[in-house]
């Protein structure tokens, strides 16, 4: 009684509802709850092998290692020549960094399983999560059919745009062949010159190289300085690799243009993208070779917010990084999705706490249905707000939740209220004065009940 009798009390619900709608507006929407399924992929290089050597040699020896881990809901493996990629998949609910630090310490406290002098690198791991979806997927194609390879260097220069964006985590491009300097040896011209394979390769590893080789101390000015020396530098182009000297013939350097071709150009692909414009489209049906640029976001960030920041960019950069023939099309984008989803929940949210009111207020009373109503907004503004606070996101699952709490929270309310009414006017008509004694009551027996 003291409660409802309070001056700030009225305060205190409109603070709970202001607090509701802020944390509307600047809570993070996405499709999908922030679930802790942690995945890594431990890749282990062993050159040379084939894939009946890698599986039995180590990926079945890496197997019996990692199953140690606590937390490990299975863990598979693929081999293929000189490579063996496992991958790990903890229980939902653990922490990711709690999982990698499990990993970890089972790779490091297991760094003999592998025989000395075997061959095999050291692993590498790669951790993978739910933010590592992509929120956003743009295409790079060209109405004029270029190249994959030409697609590419646009791609590269778009991705360091891209990275300066705020939220956004990694950039990767997919279908881009990569640059390579090929080197197209003629036995005849190697065997004319003397020049053997061992050779020439090890000549290509030293050339390509870049170290430190010591230190200047500069005394010229009042304050003496030390300059770092370096000798070597890397190959940038293919003149310079055609430039390398690989022997000597009678006297005279061999170099490497004169035993093999050299050319720069793609390597070859390991994944294609293509692009086929829709039915709207003049050139529907057509095929184009297309890249695709994959953005992926940081933990805790507004998916869409990131989402349409890069879109912006992207825009931006039309006619200057992005050349006018290249078209950038949109071919996912996590963030729009997600906030038509997470709007259309809570239309639907607000349409159920709006029908509870409804329905109150035409079997009970007007006053009755303000009181079920001021019970449930308030509730589901400090819910929306404690989850904000707490770090959740607004998604499908916690919208959906929200929704069918609805029913569960104005169950127990309706069934007060109806007997407040009820009770209510019994005794209204018997004894007026006593009518104020009937909301403790009822609340006393149904809490006893409950």
């Amino acid at each position: 009684a003291a409660f409802q009798a309070n001056a700030l009390t009225p305060l205190l619900a409109l603070v709970a509802l202001l607090l509701g709608l802020f944390a509307v507006l600047v809570t993070p929407r996405e499709e999908e709850p922030q679930i802790n399924v942690t995945m890594a992929n431990v890749m282990i290089a062993f050159p040379g092998a084939s894939s009946a050597d890698v599986q039995n040699m180590v990926a079945r020896p890496a197997e019996q290692v990692l199953s140690q881990i606590a937390g490990i809901e299975h863990t598979y493996s693929v081999a293929r020549p000189g490579m063996a990629v496992l991958t790990v998949q903890f229980k939902v609910g653990v922490a990711r960094t709690e999982a990698l630090v499990r990993l970890y310490d089972v790779l490091n406290a297991n760094q003999d399983w592998l025989p000395a002098g075997l061959g095999a690198l050291p692993p590498i791991v790669k951790p993978m999560g739910i933010d590592d979806v992509p929120v956003l997927g743009i295409t790079l194609w060209s109405r004029d059919m270029l190249s994959a390879s030409d697609l590419e260097r646009v791609a590269s220069t778009l991705e360091a745009e891209l990275k300066s964006v705020a939220g956004t985590r990694e950039v990767q491009t997919t279908g881009g062949p990569g640059r390579a300097v090929h080197v197209w040896l003629e036995p005849d011209r190697l065997r004319e010159r003397g020049v053997d394979l061992l050779g020439l390769k090890a000549s290509l590893g030293a050339a390509n190289l870049a170290m430190p080789s010591g230190a200047v101390v500069d005394t010229a000015g009042d304050a003496g300085r030390m300059l770092s020396v370096e000798s070597g530098e890397f190959l940038g182009s293919a003149e310079e690799v055609g430039s390398l000297v690989v022997g000597v013939h009678q006297g005279k350097p061999v170099y490497l243009r004169e035993v093999a071709r050299v050319e720069a150009g793609a390597q070859l692909p390991q994944r294609y993208v293509w692009f086929t414009p829709g039915p709207a489209a003049q050139q529907a049906g057509q095929v184009f070779p297309a890249v695709t640029i994959s953005v992926t976001k940081k933990p805790g960030e507004n998916a869409v917010d990131v989402a349409r920041a890069v879109r912006a960019r992207v825009e931006a950069l039309r006619n200057t990084v992005i050349p006018a023939n290249v078209e950038a099309t949109v071919t996912r984008d996590y963030g729009e999705t997600a906030a038509e989803k997470a709007n259309k929940l809570i239309q639907k949210l607000a349409f159920a706490t709006g029908s509870v009111i409804l329905l109150v207020g035409l079997a009970l009373g007007r006053r009755e249905a303000v009181i079920v109503g001021a019970a449930v907004i308030l509730t589901l503004t400090a819910t929306l707000f404690a989850s904000w606070a707490w770090g959740f996101t607004l998604n499908r699952v916690s919208l959906f939740a929200l929704i069918f709490s609805i029913g569960i929270l104005v169950d127990d309310a309706i069934v007060v209220v109806e007997n407040i009414h009820r009770l209510g006017n019994d005794l209204a008509q018997r004894a007026p004065g006593l009518q104020q004694l009937v909301a403790v009551d009822v609340l006393h027996h149904h809490n006893g009940v409950v």
